[in-house]
């Protein structure tokens, strides 16, 4: 039911105002007193799942986007996330709600759902399954073809509400975070509720293989060859994945071009809301 209620929303554009964008292998987690962040969110996901895991006493919630790599680590690492901004909240539960992936052709959607449902069933702490509109209850067929119905969600951390959405700006640093899980990173935490910070990396990685090679491909090869569901892909997924490369291409060696003195990229909300990047030396 509360499936089939999702599915039925349309779709909400979630501006960049008190928005915090997660990508792919990231996560987040704050609190409803964050005076910088009140929207969590993420989309893009064809087989990937997003996770929404939430505290309702503490009110703590965190965001994160699951592509199957190491499922339980993943879980696990979320799991403390949440637990270390519920301090020693007494009463309230946690609350797991799972979105993302449909019936695709290799069945990547099925095993993530399966591995997400084992490793919350691991955790030594009752975790409550709320939302549940994976795979084959997040699946529309046209022409013979599967494709997601929701592939993007909010979540308020004010409200708890939780809704479909697309997001125009996807930033900041959208190449360098992308080129981070190109590379194979594992999932990482960007941001710290505390001092209501994003923190991008440093990030380090050697120059990628092939990219000249890929570069010059087109759009077909592109599609068939680096997703994980060709057919399915929103409209924009190949003009990103080049941007990404070609991202990879200018700095092969992140630690001389991007982080010289090892220190994150850090950004700030300033009085519009809007992410703004700020001096480490400050901080």
């Amino acid at each position: 039911e509360k499936a089939k209620l999702l599915r039925s929303q349309p779709a909400q554009i979630v501006e960049p105002k008190g928005l915090l964008y997660v990508q792919q292998r990231e996560f987040a987690v704050t609190t409803p007193k964050d005076g910088s962040v009140s929207i969590l969110g993420s989309d893009d996901a064809t087989t990937c799942h997003i996770v929404v895991l939430r505290h309702t006493g503490s009110g703590a919630t965190c965001l994160t986007h699951c592509d199957g790599s190491d499922t339980e680590a993943e879980v696990s690492l979320i799991m403390s996330s949440v637990r270390s901004l519920s301090g020693s909240t007494g009463c309230g539960r946690l609350e797991v709600h799972l979105v993302g992936g449909f019936n695709d052709d290799r069945q990547l959607s099925q095993k993530l759902t399966n591995q997400l449902l084992r490793a919350f069933d691991l955790q030594p702490e009752d975790v409550h399954l709320v939302t549940f509109c994976v795979t084959e209850l997040n699946d529309r067929e046209e022409q013979d073809i599967h494709f997601p119905i929701i592939y993007g969600i909010a979540v308020n951390v004010k409200t708890a509400e939780i809704f479909p959405a697309t997001f125009p700006e996807k930033g900041p640093d959208e190449d360098l975070r992308s080129a981070h899980v190109l590379t194979g990173a594992p999932l990482t935490n960007i941001y710290d509720a505390k001092t209501e910070q994003l923190r991008i990396g440093p990030y380090f990685w050697g120059p990628f293989p092939h990219v000249d090679f890929w570069l010059e491909q087109d759009d077909a090869q592109i599609l068939q060859n680096l997703s994980t569901s060709p057919l399915a892909e929103p409209p924009h997924f190949v003009s990103h994945i080049r941007s990404t490369l070609t991202f990879l291409k200018e700095h092969p060696f992140p630690s001389r071009s991007l982080f010289p003195d090892r220190k994150p990229r850090i950004y700030k909300k300033n009085e519009e809301g809007l992410w703004e990047q700020v001096c480490s030396d400050k901080i």
